[in-house]
Order: structure tokens, then sequence, then C-alpha cells
């Protein structure tokens, strides 16, 4: 009897156990980490909210013309520019990084979503490595390809 007390329990267990196992999904890997810092910015400039889409392409020998289209947090932002990152080395991947900002209005105003369209050349752009840019906002980032030439 108490054997096959013993072996039910045995086989209770063994059943058991097989109902607890899980699959874990596993985690996807982290963002990669930038190797390039930010650019001192002027007082009173900032990040722009969110980017929405972005473009680059060669507009002449040695210039990039660049063009990002975002939204800022209100109305009266102005200045708005691009900020290369500060690269020690060239990145791997040949995408060169840089921060979209503007000046923010002097005065407080009311918190209403505005669009904002950036377009300017960056003079002496690194020309034998770059494939790509990067563009941050406060909120996100969007890749830009050069296109196949």
């Amino acid at each position: 009897m108490r054997g096959m007390l013993m072996a039910a329990s045995l086989a209770a267990l063994i059943g058991l156990s097989a109902c607890d196992t899980k699959e874990e999904a596993a985690a996807p890997p982290p963002p990669p980490k930038s190797m390039a810092r930010p650019q001192q910015m002027y007082a009173g400039q900032e990040q722009i909210a969110k980017i929405d889409s972005a473009a680059i392409k060669v507009s002449e020998p040695g210039k990039l013309q660049m063009t990002a289209a975002g939204s800022v947090g209100m109305a009266g932002y102005k200045n708005a520019a691009f900020l290369p990152r500060i690269n020690a080395a060239p990145p791997k991947d040949g995408v060169y990084e840089v921060d979209v900002v503007a000046d923010k209005p002097a005065a407080p105003g009311a918190a209403a979503v505005t669009p904002i369209e950036i377009k300017k050349a960056w003079a002496g752009y690194p020309a034998d490595h770059l494939k790509g840019v990067k563009f941050f906002a406060k909120t996100n980032s969007v890749v830009a390809m050069l296109p196949a030439s």
C-alpha cells in the first residue's frame, strides 16, 4: 500500500511539474548606444519635440542638403537648425548624427502642437564616410540614407 501511494505521488509530481514550464520569449536586444556626443546648445535652444520625416541629398560638391519635418510644443519657435554631433572617429556604419534644434519662444504661450520644417546645408560634411544621417528630437529619431548614385 505504501509503495502504491509513493508511486501515485511521484506520478502526480511529474505531471504537475510539466504544467508549470513556460517558454520565455527572448527580450529584444537594446538599441546600439550612440558613440557621438551632442554639441553645446545656445541659451534658449532645445531639440524639437518630434521628427516626422527627414531626407538628405548632395546638392553640390562639398554640401549636403538636409531637410526635416516635425513638430514643436507651441507656436513661436524660430532659428531652427541642425547641430552635428561630435564623433571621436567616423561611425562604423557611416550614419552620422545631428540634433534638430530651434530657439524657444521668449514668452510662454498656449501649448499647441505646431509643425516645423528645417532645410539647411551641411558644408564640409564627411563625404568619404557618410552613408546616412540620424536626426534626433526629444521623443524620437529618424534615419535618412543617401540615395544610391
